[in-house]
């Protein structure tokens, strides 16, 4: 049965085994999926060990994404653009191919899921890390008016904003404080507002058809997405972005596309009965 697997430190919180696991039943494929701690140390060697026993995939989460990059022998475009990857596959070759899902998967989730343009839109992102960094070509990809990257350190964001930006779509770097002007849709890609903090942004950036979307997702609205919900505007956690981006890994490894939307509802189901 062919072996596929997630390294991340921790790890023992990852849905990824349940999501594939779904995906494989519903696509009639026949696979194992497990997680695995990667070691700080020997992390590279952990990977190099997976696919000499035969393993055909992998997953990558924090803190290794960046550290699978430099270990793979060719990556995608957006792999590249990206400077990290969260998808490992090996080739007939023996070489290890390395993609980046997290984009296309909250790009797919945001147009498709919950059918929003992002084309001539003015987007606000908020943080400037990993996270940020593997969404913007995807997002760019979709035409957006304008992308304002808005961090707390300002240094950050001008880094993201001169390597992303292009005369047609333009990618500007702000503090939180010093955004200006409305904005069609904003998309928090810090951690912050499920530790209970929000950053400080001045409410002029929401109108009335404003829709916001977290990276993270809980059973209660995230900090940040109470607070938008509070000023009229619309939107939603990223629940179906941490779904698509696997589909698409899914689709990667085995060329098979699953349904994802009975998933997302499932996962959503789930999260609230453990709650109650």
């Amino acid at each position: 049965m062919d072996q596929y697997g997630v390294f991340g430190n921790p790890i023992a919180h990852s849905k990824s085994p349940d999501i594939h696991h779904f995906f494989a039943k519903s696509t009639l494929q026949s696979l194992t999926y497990s997680k695995f701690l990667g070691d700080v140390d020997t992390f590279e060697l952990q990977v190099k060990e997976f696919f000499r026993e035969g393993g055909k995939g992998l997953n990558v989460t924090v803190p290794f994404k960046e550290r699978a990059f430099n270990l793979c022998d060719v990556v995608s475009p957006r792999a590249k653009q990206a400077g990290a990857v969260n998808t490992l596959l090996v080739g007939k070759n023996g070489q290890i191919f390395g993609d980046n899902t997290d984009g296309v998967g909250m790009v797919r989730d945001i147009c498709e899921n919950h059918g929003q343009s992002l084309t001539g839109k003015r987007v606000l992102v908020l943080g400037a890390g990993g996270a940020v960094r593997g969404v913007l070509e995807p997002l760019r990809n979709e035409s957006p008016k304008e992308i304002v990257i808005a961090n707390r350190t300002l240094s950050k964001a001008q880094v993201l904003a001169e390597h992303f930006s292009q005369e047609a779509i333009p990618v500007i770097a702000s503090e939180f404080d010093q955004v200006t002007g409305e904005f069609d849709v904003i998309i928090n890609g810090t951690s912050a507002s499920l530790s209970g903090d929000l950053p400080p942004l001045p409410e002029s950036v929401i109108h009335s058809d404003t829709w916001c979307y977290d990276m993270m997702y809980a059973k209660e609205p995230t900090v940040f997405l109470k607070w938008a919900y509070e000023l009229g505007a619309k939107g939603s956690d990223g629940l179906g972005m941490l779904v698509e981006q696997a589909a698409e890994a899914f689709f990667l490894w085995r060329m098979k596309r699953p349904d994802t939307g009975s998933l997302i509802n499932k996962m959503r189901a789930d999260l609230e009965l453990r709650h109650c």
